[in-house]
Protein backbone atom coordinates (compact mmCIF):
# COMPACT_ATOMS: atom_id res chain seq x y z
CA UNK A 1 0.00 0.00 0.00
CA UNK A 2 1.61 3.74 -0.63
CA UNK A 3 0.13 7.15 -0.54
CA UNK A 4 -1.18 8.44 -3.64
CA UNK A 5 -0.92 11.53 -5.77
CA UNK A 6 -3.00 13.16 -7.73
CA UNK A 7 -5.87 12.74 -5.43
CA UNK A 8 -8.21 16.03 -4.01
CA UNK A 9 -10.27 15.47 -0.91
CA UNK A 10 -14.27 15.56 -0.84
CA UNK A 11 -17.00 15.74 1.08
CA UNK A 12 -18.28 12.75 3.99
CA UNK A 13 -14.41 11.11 3.31
CA UNK A 14 -14.81 10.75 -0.53
CA UNK A 15 -11.87 11.28 -2.88
CA UNK A 16 -11.65 12.41 -6.26
CA UNK A 17 -8.69 11.35 -8.48
CA UNK A 18 -7.31 14.06 -11.00
CA UNK A 19 -4.98 11.85 -12.64
CA UNK A 20 -6.73 11.13 -16.39
CA UNK A 21 -9.90 12.57 -17.73
CA UNK A 22 -12.06 10.38 -15.95
CA UNK A 23 -11.95 12.11 -12.36
CA UNK A 24 -13.71 9.52 -10.49
CA UNK A 25 -15.13 10.39 -7.31
CA UNK A 26 -14.12 7.14 -4.66
CA UNK A 27 -16.41 6.96 -1.69
CA UNK A 28 -14.53 5.04 1.18
CA UNK A 29 -13.40 1.62 0.04
CA UNK A 30 -14.42 1.96 -3.43
CA UNK A 31 -11.86 1.63 -6.60
CA UNK A 32 -11.66 3.95 -9.58
CA UNK A 33 -12.78 2.77 -12.72
CA UNK A 34 -8.88 1.88 -13.62
CA UNK A 35 -9.21 -0.85 -10.73
CA UNK A 36 -5.92 0.26 -8.91
CA UNK A 37 -6.31 3.43 -7.37
CA UNK A 38 -8.39 3.63 -4.27
CA UNK A 39 -9.79 5.43 -1.00
CA UNK A 40 -8.93 4.12 2.17
CA UNK A 41 -10.65 6.02 4.95
CA UNK A 42 -11.09 9.46 3.11
CA UNK A 43 -7.66 9.13 1.09
CA UNK A 44 -6.26 8.16 -1.97
CA UNK A 45 -4.20 4.81 -1.72
CA UNK A 46 -2.66 2.54 -3.89
CA UNK A 47 -2.70 -0.74 -3.10
CA UNK A 48 -0.78 -2.24 -6.44
CA UNK A 49 2.26 0.00 -6.16
CA UNK A 50 5.10 -2.16 -7.55
CA UNK A 51 2.80 -5.29 -8.58
CA UNK A 52 4.06 -6.78 -11.54
CA UNK A 53 2.47 -8.86 -13.79
CA UNK A 54 5.20 -9.64 -16.48
CA UNK A 55 8.49 -9.23 -16.24
CA UNK A 56 9.82 -10.21 -19.74
CA UNK A 57 13.39 -9.09 -21.77
CA UNK A 58 12.29 -7.71 -25.71
CA UNK A 59 13.67 -6.57 -28.49
CA UNK A 60 13.03 -2.73 -28.44
CA UNK A 61 10.96 -2.89 -31.69
CA UNK A 62 8.27 -4.97 -30.51
CA UNK A 63 6.90 -1.65 -28.17
CA UNK A 64 7.24 -0.92 -30.96
CA UNK A 65 9.89 1.77 -31.22
CA UNK A 66 11.23 1.87 -34.69
CA UNK A 67 13.95 4.55 -34.19
CA UNK A 68 15.20 4.72 -30.97
CA UNK A 69 18.14 2.56 -30.02
CA UNK A 70 17.83 -0.10 -33.11
CA UNK A 71 18.55 -3.82 -32.66
CA UNK A 72 18.55 -3.43 -28.71
CA UNK A 73 17.19 -5.14 -25.76
CA UNK A 74 14.38 -3.85 -23.07
CA UNK A 75 13.40 -5.08 -19.66
CA UNK A 76 9.34 -4.64 -20.20
CA UNK A 77 7.31 -4.08 -17.13
CA UNK A 78 3.95 -5.48 -17.45
CA UNK A 79 1.30 -4.24 -14.66
CA UNK A 80 -2.58 -4.50 -14.41
CA UNK A 81 -5.58 -2.12 -14.74
CA UNK A 82 -6.47 0.13 -17.20
CA UNK A 83 -8.08 3.40 -17.43
CA UNK A 84 -9.88 2.59 -20.82
CA UNK A 85 -11.73 0.00 -21.69
CA UNK A 86 -11.52 -0.67 -25.05
CA UNK A 87 -13.95 -3.47 -26.29
CA UNK A 88 -11.01 -4.90 -28.61
CA UNK A 89 -8.31 -5.07 -26.09
CA UNK A 90 -5.59 -7.30 -27.19
CA UNK A 91 -4.42 -8.02 -23.60
CA UNK A 92 -7.98 -7.31 -21.87
CA UNK A 93 -6.55 -10.26 -19.41
CA UNK A 94 -4.52 -8.35 -17.39
CA UNK A 95 -6.06 -4.62 -18.88
CA UNK A 96 -9.26 -5.32 -17.19
CA UNK A 97 -8.36 -7.00 -14.01
CA UNK A 98 -6.38 -6.96 -11.10
CA UNK A 99 -7.23 -10.93 -10.61
CA UNK A 100 -3.92 -11.93 -12.28
CA UNK A 101 -0.62 -13.56 -11.07
CA UNK A 102 1.94 -10.86 -10.54
CA UNK A 103 4.76 -10.06 -7.79
CA UNK A 104 5.92 -6.80 -5.85
CA UNK A 105 9.07 -5.39 -6.22
CA UNK A 106 10.52 -1.97 -5.08
CA UNK A 107 12.16 0.07 -7.93
CA UNK A 108 15.52 -1.01 -6.38
CA UNK A 109 14.89 -4.35 -7.14
CA UNK A 110 13.37 -2.98 -10.65
CA UNK A 111 17.12 -1.00 -11.44
CA UNK A 112 18.88 -4.53 -10.34
CA UNK A 113 17.14 -6.60 -12.66
CA UNK A 114 17.83 -4.65 -15.61
CA UNK A 115 21.30 -4.31 -14.80
CA UNK A 116 21.13 -8.56 -14.37
CA UNK A 117 19.58 -8.67 -17.91
CA UNK A 118 21.87 -6.15 -19.88
CA UNK A 119 23.53 -7.47 -22.19
CA UNK A 120 24.67 -4.19 -23.78
CA UNK A 121 25.92 -0.86 -22.58
CA UNK A 122 22.84 0.67 -23.69
CA UNK A 123 19.77 0.00 -21.01
CA UNK A 124 16.94 1.07 -21.16
CA UNK A 125 13.32 0.03 -19.31
CA UNK A 126 9.97 -0.50 -21.23
CA UNK A 127 6.79 0.40 -18.58
CA UNK A 128 4.23 -1.53 -20.59
CA UNK A 129 2.05 -4.53 -21.72
CA UNK A 130 -1.50 -2.60 -19.79
CA UNK A 131 -1.64 1.07 -18.37
CA UNK A 132 1.32 2.19 -17.04
CA UNK A 133 0.33 5.48 -16.47
CA UNK A 134 -2.64 4.39 -14.16
CA UNK A 135 0.48 3.46 -11.23
CA UNK A 136 2.15 6.69 -11.85
CA UNK A 137 3.55 6.90 -8.32
CA UNK A 138 5.04 3.74 -8.92
CA UNK A 139 6.53 5.26 -12.42
CA UNK A 140 8.10 8.26 -10.98
CA UNK A 141 9.64 6.52 -8.21
CA UNK A 142 11.03 3.79 -10.44
CA UNK A 143 12.36 6.72 -13.35
CA UNK A 144 14.33 8.43 -11.06
CA UNK A 145 15.93 5.64 -9.43
CA UNK A 146 16.58 4.58 -13.39
CA UNK A 147 17.69 7.98 -13.97
CA UNK A 148 20.48 7.83 -11.13
CA UNK A 149 21.78 4.84 -12.64
CA UNK A 150 22.08 5.79 -16.82
CA UNK A 151 19.00 4.00 -17.83
CA UNK A 152 16.38 5.16 -20.53
CA UNK A 153 12.96 4.89 -19.59
CA UNK A 154 10.46 4.03 -21.70
CA UNK A 155 6.49 4.72 -21.94
CA UNK A 156 4.27 2.44 -23.82
CA UNK A 157 0.90 4.27 -22.94
CA UNK A 158 -2.45 5.88 -23.91
CA UNK A 159 -1.71 8.49 -22.92
CA UNK A 160 -4.92 9.45 -21.74
CA UNK A 161 -3.96 11.70 -18.55
CA UNK A 162 -4.53 14.81 -17.45
CA UNK A 163 -1.59 17.76 -18.11
CA UNK A 164 -0.44 17.94 -14.33
CA UNK A 165 0.51 14.23 -14.32
CA UNK A 166 2.08 14.63 -17.52
CA UNK A 167 4.45 17.47 -16.57
CA UNK A 168 5.45 15.36 -13.83
CA UNK A 169 5.84 12.38 -16.07
CA UNK A 170 7.23 13.51 -18.99
CA UNK A 171 10.28 15.05 -17.69
CA UNK A 172 11.36 11.29 -16.76
CA UNK A 173 10.67 9.60 -20.18
CA UNK A 174 13.43 9.41 -22.85
CA UNK A 175 10.96 7.70 -25.47
CA UNK A 176 7.22 6.42 -25.47
CA UNK A 177 5.11 4.95 -28.04
CA UNK A 178 1.31 6.40 -27.50
CA UNK A 179 -1.39 4.63 -28.66
CA UNK A 180 -3.55 7.12 -30.84
CA UNK A 181 -6.80 4.96 -31.17
CA UNK A 182 -9.06 6.74 -33.64
CA UNK A 183 -9.76 11.05 -34.05
CA UNK A 184 -12.60 10.95 -33.10
CA UNK A 185 -14.10 12.94 -29.78
CA UNK A 186 -16.91 9.79 -29.62
CA UNK A 187 -15.18 7.05 -29.71
CA UNK A 188 -13.27 7.85 -27.30
CA UNK A 189 -15.86 8.61 -25.12
CA UNK A 190 -18.91 6.29 -25.66
CA UNK A 191 -16.71 3.45 -27.10
CA UNK A 192 -13.49 3.52 -25.21
CA UNK A 193 -14.27 5.85 -21.85
CA UNK A 194 -11.45 8.38 -22.72
CA UNK A 195 -11.10 11.50 -23.93
CA UNK A 196 -8.83 12.41 -27.11
CA UNK A 197 -8.25 16.14 -26.34
CA UNK A 198 -6.29 14.55 -23.33
CA UNK A 199 -4.23 11.93 -25.57
CA UNK A 200 -3.43 14.98 -28.23
CA UNK A 201 -2.79 17.10 -25.25
CA UNK A 202 -0.19 14.48 -24.28
CA UNK A 203 1.20 13.48 -27.77
CA UNK A 204 2.22 17.09 -28.40
CA UNK A 205 3.19 17.63 -24.50
CA UNK A 206 5.98 14.60 -25.56
CA UNK A 207 7.07 16.33 -28.49
CA UNK A 208 7.74 20.33 -26.40
CA UNK A 209 9.48 18.27 -23.60
CA UNK A 210 12.01 16.35 -26.17
CA UNK A 211 11.08 12.83 -25.62
CA UNK A 212 11.50 10.51 -28.71
CA UNK A 213 8.22 9.50 -29.61
CA UNK A 214 6.52 7.26 -31.68
CA UNK A 215 2.60 6.64 -32.20
CA UNK A 216 0.57 3.52 -32.89
CA UNK A 217 -3.03 3.24 -34.06
CA UNK A 218 -4.58 -0.25 -34.26
CA UNK A 219 -7.14 -0.48 -37.06
CA UNK A 220 -9.95 -2.08 -36.19
CA UNK A 221 -12.44 -3.37 -38.23
CA UNK A 222 -16.01 -1.38 -38.01
CA UNK A 223 -14.44 1.66 -35.79
CA UNK A 224 -11.71 3.67 -36.78
CA UNK A 225 -10.88 1.83 -40.61
CA UNK A 226 -12.32 4.96 -42.77
CA UNK A 227 -9.82 6.86 -44.88
CA UNK A 228 -11.48 9.87 -43.50
CA UNK A 229 -10.73 8.94 -40.12
CA UNK A 230 -7.23 7.13 -40.92
CA UNK A 231 -6.36 10.82 -42.43
CA UNK A 232 -7.70 13.36 -39.75
CA UNK A 233 -4.66 11.03 -37.74
CA UNK A 234 -2.14 11.13 -40.47
CA UNK A 235 -2.83 15.10 -40.84
CA UNK A 236 -2.62 15.51 -36.60
CA UNK A 237 1.18 13.84 -36.73
CA UNK A 238 2.48 15.33 -39.78
CA UNK A 239 2.38 18.89 -37.96
CA UNK A 240 3.78 17.82 -34.50
CA UNK A 241 7.25 18.41 -35.07
CA UNK A 242 7.37 20.48 -38.18
CA UNK A 243 9.05 17.80 -40.06
CA UNK A 244 6.34 15.10 -40.43
CA UNK A 245 9.51 12.61 -38.95
CA UNK A 246 7.22 10.88 -36.22
CA UNK A 247 6.61 7.59 -36.75
CA UNK A 248 3.39 5.48 -37.15
CA UNK A 249 2.84 1.79 -36.73
CA UNK A 250 -0.31 1.24 -38.69
CA UNK A 251 -1.37 -2.46 -36.71
CA UNK A 252 -3.76 -4.81 -37.81
CA UNK A 253 -6.31 -5.87 -35.11
CA UNK A 254 -7.55 -8.99 -34.94
CA UNK A 255 -11.12 -10.38 -33.25
CA UNK A 256 -11.09 -10.54 -29.32
CA UNK A 257 -12.21 -9.77 -25.67
CA UNK A 258 -15.47 -8.33 -27.31
CA UNK A 259 -14.77 -7.12 -30.75
CA UNK A 260 -15.73 -9.79 -32.81
CA UNK A 261 -15.52 -7.90 -36.57
CA UNK A 262 -13.34 -9.79 -38.59
CA UNK A 263 -9.41 -9.36 -38.75
CA UNK A 264 -7.95 -6.15 -40.40
CA UNK A 265 -6.29 -7.74 -43.92
CA UNK A 266 -2.96 -7.08 -44.82
CA UNK A 267 -3.86 -5.09 -47.78
CA UNK A 268 -5.93 -3.07 -45.94
CA UNK A 269 -3.38 -2.15 -43.57
CA UNK A 270 -0.67 -1.59 -46.84
CA UNK A 271 -3.44 1.25 -48.18
CA UNK A 272 -3.89 2.67 -44.88
CA UNK A 273 0.76 3.07 -44.99
CA UNK A 274 0.63 4.30 -48.54
CA UNK A 275 -2.27 7.05 -48.15
CA UNK A 276 -0.44 7.85 -44.69
CA UNK A 277 3.18 8.42 -46.30
CA UNK A 278 1.84 11.10 -48.73
CA UNK A 279 1.86 13.49 -45.62
CA UNK A 280 4.60 11.52 -43.17
CA UNK A 281 7.90 10.07 -43.82
CA UNK A 282 8.05 6.64 -41.76
CA UNK A 283 4.88 4.71 -41.61
CA UNK A 284 5.10 1.14 -40.94
CA UNK A 285 3.12 -1.66 -40.70
CA UNK A 286 2.48 -3.78 -37.89
CA UNK A 287 1.30 -7.84 -37.01
CA UNK A 288 1.31 -8.41 -41.02
CA UNK A 289 4.87 -10.03 -41.57
CA UNK A 290 7.10 -7.88 -43.80
CA UNK A 291 9.63 -5.67 -43.72
CA UNK A 292 9.69 -2.47 -42.87
CA UNK A 293 12.99 -1.19 -43.40
CA UNK A 294 13.65 2.52 -42.59
CA UNK A 295 15.14 4.92 -45.34
CA UNK A 296 16.86 7.85 -45.09
CA UNK A 297 15.00 11.07 -46.12
CA UNK A 298 17.51 12.66 -48.16
CA UNK A 299 19.03 9.68 -50.12
CA UNK A 300 16.20 6.94 -50.31
CA UNK A 301 18.75 4.54 -49.24
CA UNK A 302 17.67 1.79 -46.41
CA UNK A 303 19.55 2.99 -42.70
CA UNK A 304 17.71 -0.07 -41.09
CA UNK A 305 16.67 -3.16 -42.37
CA UNK A 306 14.01 -5.06 -40.57
CA UNK A 307 13.19 -8.82 -41.06
CA UNK A 308 10.83 -9.76 -38.45
CA UNK A 309 13.08 -8.71 -34.85
CA UNK A 310 15.88 -9.45 -37.10
CA UNK A 311 17.70 -5.74 -37.72
CA UNK A 312 20.50 -4.61 -39.45
CA UNK A 313 21.73 -1.06 -38.51
CA UNK A 314 24.80 -1.40 -40.96
CA UNK A 315 23.18 1.65 -43.12
CA UNK A 316 23.42 4.20 -40.19
CA UNK A 317 26.94 5.32 -38.94
CA UNK A 318 26.87 6.21 -35.18
CA UNK A 319 29.35 9.39 -33.98
CA UNK A 320 30.19 10.59 -30.34
CA UNK A 321 29.19 13.72 -30.03
CA UNK A 322 29.70 15.65 -26.49
CA UNK A 323 28.92 12.62 -25.15
CA UNK A 324 25.97 12.22 -27.24
CA UNK A 325 25.80 9.34 -29.81
CA UNK A 326 24.55 10.58 -32.96
CA UNK A 327 23.29 9.04 -36.35
CA UNK A 328 24.02 9.47 -39.82
CA UNK A 329 23.15 8.17 -43.18
CA UNK A 330 26.12 5.41 -44.03
CA UNK A 331 25.72 6.46 -47.90
CA UNK A 332 24.74 9.95 -47.55
CA UNK A 333 26.31 11.29 -44.78
CA UNK A 334 23.07 13.60 -43.74
CA UNK A 335 21.61 13.36 -40.33
CA UNK A 336 19.53 10.21 -39.53
CA UNK A 337 16.12 10.89 -37.30
CA UNK A 338 17.24 8.25 -34.72
CA UNK A 339 17.92 8.28 -31.58
CA UNK A 340 20.56 5.96 -29.31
Amino acid sequence: MSQGKFFTQGSENAVQCELCPRRCVLNNGAAGSCKVRFNRGGKGEIPYYGYITALALDPIEKKPLYHFRPGTEILSLGFAGCNLHCPFCQNWRISQSTDVPGQVYTPIEIIGAVKKSAKTAQVSIAYTYSEPLVHIEFLLDCMKEARKAGIANVLVSNGCINSKAAEEILPLTDAANIDLKCFSEETYKKVLGGDLGAVTAFISMAVEKGVHLELTTLIVTGLNDSKAELDKCRDFIAGLDGKSYVPWHLSAYHPDYKWKAPATSPHSIMDAVKAAKEKLSFVYAGNIGGDNDTFCPSCGKSIIGRRGYRIDTSGLSLKNENGTVSCYCANCGKKAPVKY
